[in-house]
């Protein structure tokens, strides 16, 4: 079962209802999704939530890290004014790894907001050029993991 990493902003209530709704139908194409709101430090469960603040921090980014390093796809929802901070490191991870050692094998990106934060371009190159694909839409991105999660289970 391929493993995808879900990067995206998780503050509001419309993110995290909007992330949890499409990590669904993701999981329903047969992806093991980390969705961090659900699966990571970000929950709030125990251990995490008696731990003190620096403690809280280092465990966030250590353990999403550690699943972004894991994940055969990295799905970055650049939505929003300018896309979430905490995502863009997690693609920054994913890009770096991805040159050492090939994984994850795929880096997608979901824009299905019209605003533009730069000039001539909807994204910084910094964020683009990293990204394999950017989708503007739901059912293209559903789409095209469909192709990556069957090309996964032939190779």
């Amino acid at each position: 079962m391929p493993r995808l990493y879900f990067a995206a902003p998780l503050f509001s209530e419309a993110e995290l209802a909007f992330n949890a709704a499409l990590t669904a139908e993701i999981e329903a194409l047969g992806f093991d999704v980390f969705l961090p709101q659900r699966d990571g430090v970000e929950t709030g469960r125990e251990p995490w939530a008696s731990m003190s603040p620096e403690g809280r921090r280092r465990a966030i980014f250590e353990t999403d890290r550690d699943a972004v390093f894991s994940s055969d796809v990295l799905l970055f929802v650049l939505d929003g004014r300018v896309p979430d901070e905490g995502a863009a490191v997690e693609l920054g991870l994913a890009y770096a790894h991805r040159a050492a050692t090939g994984r994850p094998a795929a880096i997608v990106g979901l824009m299905t907001d019209s605003r533009a934060a730069f000039l001539g371009g909807r994204l910084n190159p910094m964020l683009s050029e990293a990204l394999d694909v950017v989708l503007s839409d739901r059912p293209a991105l559903l789409a095209t993991l469909a192709r990556l999660a069957s090309a996964g289970d032939s190779g």
